[in-house]
C-alpha cells in the first residue's frame, strides 16, 4: 500500500513553525474560503512563507533552496528555444531553471501540486523535469531584482490550466452522443489550446505527421520528422478522451463512433517553419486500438510538390533523362518505393511541369492529397463502385493527353493503363516494388501478358528519400565506419578526392544532425534489348544486370553520390536503402 503523505498543517505543528491552537483557527478559515491552508496561515501571520515552503519540501520528499543565496539559477537555461525556459514561463508560473542532470531539467518551484503546470512544461520543453521547491516570495524576488522585471502579481496564463476544466466541461461529455454541446463544451476548455498547440508545434518543425498514441497509462505524442519518428510528449492519460474527441471534431468525423475507422480532413491558417502564413491541410485518419484509438494527421504541403525538379535531388544526368520522359506522347511511366518515400511527390511535380493549356491532364487517385488548379482530379470511391479501373475507363472518353493512375494494384487497372498507353495516352502511375527493375516482374505477376508490358513501359523510377545533413552543424568525419563505407561502395580512392561529412546537431535541426530530406533515383529507361528481356520473362537479377551495363544507376550509387557530395552520411544511405549487412 502506497503510503499516505503527512498534512501540511501537522509538519508544521512538528516542525514548532504553528500551534496546533493556530492550525485549529486557520482550518476552520479555510471552510468556504476557497484557499490552501499554507497560504490562510502565511494571511493570518501565524507563520512565514519560508515555513510554509518546506514543509512543502518536507511533504513531498524533496529539497528545499533559498534562490536568493548563492549562484543556484542557472542562467544559460533561460532562453526561449526549448529546452531553456522562456522569461515568459518563469514570469507566469513562477519557476526557475536550476541546471540539467542525466539529461533532465532541474526546476525550483512555488507549488509542487501544479501537476497540470508540469505536463504543460514537459510538452512545451521537451524534456522530463524533476523538481526543487522554494517560497513563492524568494522566486518573484529573484525575478524582480536580478531578470529585469516584475513578475505577476498571480499566474494568469491560460496554458497553466492546460487541463484544468477538462474533468468538469470535457469529460462528462466527450462520451455522448453527438451534439452542439460537445463542440461548446471544447472551445471553452483548454484541450482546444493544446490541439491546436500540437498542430503549430509540428507545422513549425517541419512535421510530415502527427501520431497521437493511446497506451496504457499515458497518451504518447509522436512527430515524423525527415521520415523519422520522435516522441515529443507523455500526455496524461486522463486527457485521452478530450484529445481523441477534439481531433475527430476538428476533422468532421463522428466522435461517437469508436469501433470503426475513419478517416477526415482539416484545415487550418498557421504559420509555418519559415514564419509564413498559410493555409494548410491535414488528412486525419482514426482507428480503433487496443487502449483506444490512434489518431494520425498527414500534414499536406502544397508547396512542397511545387519545388520544381532541380530540387528533389535529381543527378544532372537523371534529370536530362527524367525530363525527355515526362514529354513523350504516349507509354507508361512508373514511379516505385515503399509508402513515404516521394513517389506522390515527384510525379505531381512532373504533372506541374505539363500543366499548360495545350494539355489536357486528367487523374484518378485516392485520396486527393493536392488541389490543382487546371486539372481535373477524380476520387476513388470503392465504397460505391467507382474504382479505379471504372475512372479509368471513364477518363479515356475524356479525350485527354496525360493520365495520372494513383496507383496501379491489380491486373484489371494495369491492362487498361496499358490501353491507354498504347492508345496514344503518355500514362502515370505508381507501384510497389523495391527496384526499378522489379516493376516489369511485378506486373507480369499480376497477369499481364508480357508482350504488352515490354511494348507499353517507357521508364520506371524507384526512389527513396534520405536526410540531408544539416548545413549549419556538419562537420568532416575523421574516420567514418568502415562498413558503411563498403556497404555504399565509396573506396579509399574517394576519400582521397572528398570529404565525407557526419551529423552533429544544433538548434536549426533540434539535436538531429539532419535537416530536410532529399530523393535518390534509379532510373530505367527501356531500349530494345530490356523490351526483349521483358518479353522472355526474364528473372530480375537478368533485367537488372542488362540495365546497369545500359546506364542505368542504382539507389546505392546515387546515395554515394550525395555523400561525396557532403549531403548525407553513408549510414544514412545504407538505412534506407536497406543494402546487405546495414543495421
Amino acid at each position: 500500500m502506497a503510503r499516505l503523505r503527512k498534512k501540511i498543517g501537522e509538519i508544521l505543528v512538528q516542525a514548532g513553525a504553528i500551534t496546533p491552537d493556530q492550525l485549529d483557527t486557520a482550518l476552520g478559515m479555510q471552510k468556504g474560503a476557497g484557499k490552501r491552508l499554507g497560504e490562510l496561515l502565511v494571511e493570518a501571520g501565524f507563520c512565514k512563507e519560508e515555513a510554509v515552503a518546506q514543509a512543502l519540501a518536507k511533504q513531498f520528499g524533496v529539497d528545499f533552496i533559498d534562490v536568493m543565496s548563492g549562484d543556484q539559477v542557472d542562467q544559460t537555461l533561460i532562453g526561449e528555444k526549448p529546452p531553456s525556459v522562456s522569461k515568459d514561463l518563469i514570469k507566469k508560473h513562477f519557476i526557475l531553471p536550476l541546471g540539467r542532470d542525466r539529461g533532465r531539467l532541474q526546476l525550483v518551484v512555488a507549488d509542487p501540486r501544479n501537476l497540470e503546470l508540469f505536463d504543460l512544461l514537459r510538452f512545451r520543453l521537451n524534456t522530463d523535469i524533476d523538481i526543487k521547491i522554494s517560497s513563492r516570495g524568494k522566486i518573484k524576488q529573484y525575478i524582480e531584482q536580478k531578470m529585469g522585471g516584475a513578475a505577476p502579481s498571480m499566474v494568469d496564463s491560460d496554458e497553466s490550466l492546460l487541463t484544468a476544466s477538462i474533468d468538469k466541461s470535457l469529460d462528462k461529455s466527450v462520451d455522448r452522443s453527438v451534439d452542439s454541446s460537445i463542440d461548446q463544451a471544447a472551445e471553452s476548455a483548454p484541450i482546444i489550446k493544446l490541439c491546436s498547440r500540437i498542430i503549430a508545434e509540428a507545422v513549425r518543425m517541419r512535421a510530415s505527421d502527427i501520431h497521437v498514441e493511446p497506451m496504457s497509462d499515458r497518451v504518447r505524442l509522436r512527430y515524423r520528422i525527415d521520415g523519422v519518428c520522435i516522441e515529443r510528449d507523455n500526455l496524461p492519460k486522463r486527457m485521452q478522451n478530450a484529445i481523441l474527441a477534439r481531433f475527430k471534431l476538428m476533422a468532421g468525423v463522428n466522435i461517437a463512433e469508436k469501433r470503426v475507422p475513419q478517416d477526415g480532413r482539416i484545415k487550418m491558417p498557421l504559420r509555418n517553419e519559415n514564419g509564413e502564413d498559410q493555409v494548410i491541410d491535414f488528412r486525419v485518419s482514426a482507428c480503433p486500438a487496443y487502449h483506444g484509438e490512434s489518431i494520425v494527421l498527414r500534414i499536406l504541403r502544397p508547396e512542397s510538390v511545387r519545388i520544381g525538379l532541380e530540387n528533389l535531388g535529381f543527378e544532372p544526368e537523371n534529370l536530362a533523362q527524367f525530363n525527355k520522359i515526362i514529354r513523350r506522347p504516349n507509354g507508361i511511366f512508373l514511379v516505385t518505393g515503399p509508402t513515404g518515400s516521394g513517389k506522390t511527390t515527384t510525379l505531381y511535380t512532373a504533372l506541374d511541369i505539363l500543366n499548360r493549356p495545350d494539355k489536357k491532364i486528367i487523374t484518378a487517385e485516392d485520396p486527393i492529397e493536392y488541389a490543382f488548379t487546371g486539372i481535373n482530379q477524380c476520387q476513388v470511391r470503392d465504397s460505391i463502385g467507382l474504382t479505379f479501373s471504372h475512372v479509368l475507363r471513364a477518363m479515356l472518353r475524356q479525350a485527354p493527353n496525360v493520365i495520372l493512375v494513383g496507383e496501379i494494384r491489380d491486373r484489371e487497372v494495369a491492362e487498361v493503363a496499358i490501353q491507354a498507353a498504347l492508345t496514344g495516352h503518355l500514362v502515370f502511375s505508381t507501384l510497389h516494388t523495391n527496384d526499378a527493375p522489379s516493376a516489369i516482374t511485378r506486373l507480369i505477376d499480376m497477369g499481364v501478358k508480357p508482350f504488352l508490358v515490354a511494348s507499353s513501359i517507357q521508364a520506371v523510377l524507384a526512389q527513396r528519400l534520405i536526410r540531408v545533413l544539416c548545413e549549419h552543424c556538419k562537420e568532416p568525419d575523421p574516420n567514418p565506419d568502415p562498413k558503411y563505407l563498403r556497404l555504399t561502395g565509396i573506396t579509399a580512392d574517394d576519400l582521397s578526392r572528398h570529404t565525407v561529412y557526419r551529423p552533429i546537431g544544433c538548434d536549426r535541426c533540434s539535436g538531429t544532425g539532419y535537416r530536410g530530406r532529399r530523393g535518390i533515383y534509379e532510373l530505367m529507361q527501356l531500349n530494345t534489348e530490356l523490351r526483349e528481356l521483358a518479353f522472355r520473362c526474364e528473372p530480375v537479377s537478368v533485367i537488372r544486370q542488362s540495365a546497369i551495363a545500359n546506364g542505368m544507376r542504382s539507389l546505392v550509387y546515387d546515395g554515394k553520390i550525395k555523400v561525396l557530395q557532403g549531403k548525407t552520411t553513408p549510414a544514412e544511405v545504407a538505412r534506407i536503402t536497406q543494402v546487405e549487412g546495414s543495421t
